[in-house]
């Protein structure tokens, strides 16, 4: 690839709106929808929303906690709105937003939020540059500087666990 700067997309540019029925197939006996479900939904709206800012395929490195703060029935409509939050050289962090309504009556309730971070990557499955995000407004400047920070975080609680993984054998064994 040229070192040609990449020109900035704005988050409006890339947002993923998926809504999906819960059906049966979705759930437990007691017809609450399994948490896996709604993570692999996560993940895909993420996904695309990565993909569709940096036109290339993407995979995902890191999935913050995912907390479900209401359940969601078999018979809702789910609804995940995906849009970018920041952009480092070749990641991405998309913040999914879940909600989950019940078509009859249209009552509608938020049940999680989830960061992601997603990796471009070249048809040889290497990383690859993203465009830069462009913040548009005060709230948007607000969700960027956020995510700086959670990737801050990120990359020291990674930098921990590899220092962990590899001091490891120096612990004392068990018994």
């Amino acid at each position: 690839m040229d070192n040609v700067p990449l020109e900035g997309k704005r988050i409006a540019d890339s947002r993923v709106v998926l809504n999906m029925l819960m059906n049966p197939e979705h759930a437990n006996a007691l017809g609450n929808v399994h948490g896996g479900v709604i993570m692999k939904l996560v993940d895909e709206a993420g996904g695309l929303a990565a993909m569709r800012h940096s036109r290339s395929p993407v995979v995902t490195v890191a999935i913050d906690s995912m907390t479900f703060e209401e359940p969601i029935f078999v018979g809702n409509l789910v609804t995940l709105t995906a849009e970018l939050t920041y952009t480092g050289r070749t990641s991405m962090e998309v913040c999914v937003r879940v909600e989950a309504e019940d078509p009859l009556t249209g009552s509608r309730v938020h049940t999680n939020t989830a960061h992601l971070v997603y990796v471009a990557i070249d048809r040889q499955g290497r990383p690859r540059p993203v465009p830069p995000l462009l913040v548009e407004t005060p709230e948007e400047r607000l969700r960027f500087q956020q995510a700086q920070e959670r990737q801050r975080v990120r990359k020291e609680r990674h930098r921990r666990e590899q220092g962990l993984s590899r001091s490891g054998d120096d612990l004392p064994e068990e018994g």
